[in-house]
């Protein structure tokens, strides 16, 4: 199974842990994003990000999604490794084994995201 679509980011909120010097910085991003195209829900998303300049960072996070994919419903908890370079974010992630309920219990995909615009991103995925 192949899989894309759209999401779209419904609230970012950042908070500092640890700052280094002017903008190199440890910080915590407690987001929520909505999905469309072959799967469709929301994600909650917990991230660690490391920023080294006000430009660039990377990137590792949890994030559960509930909704569907592939027309299973369920819920499913991907882990997310990723960079922001030159505007863009880009993100590799899996499934985190024995985390899927429902429909989705077993699934086992990875998939990527890169954004398209500031709060959207693309992304598909393989099983």
């Amino acid at each position: 199974m192949n899989g894309e679509g759209i999401f779209t980011i419904k609230t970012w909120n950042e908070e500092v842990i640890k700052e280094k010097c002017e903008q190199v910085k440890t910080v915590h991003a407690s987001v929520v994003q909505t999905y469309k195209g072959d799967m469709k829900g929301e994600g909650h998303i917990e991230f660690i990000m490391s920023y080294k300049s006000g430009v660039s960072a990377c990137f590792v996070g949890f994030e559960e999604f509930i909704g569907v994919i592939d027309g299973r419903r369920g819920t499913v908890t991907f882990k997310h490794d990723g960079s922001f370079e030159d505007g863009v974010a880009r993100s590799a992630f899996t499934v985190v084994a024995e985390t899927a309920t429902g429909e989705l219990s077993g699934i086992d995909l990875s998939g990527q995201f890169t954004s398209s615009e500031p709060g959207k991103a693309n992304y598909s995925f393989t099983k």
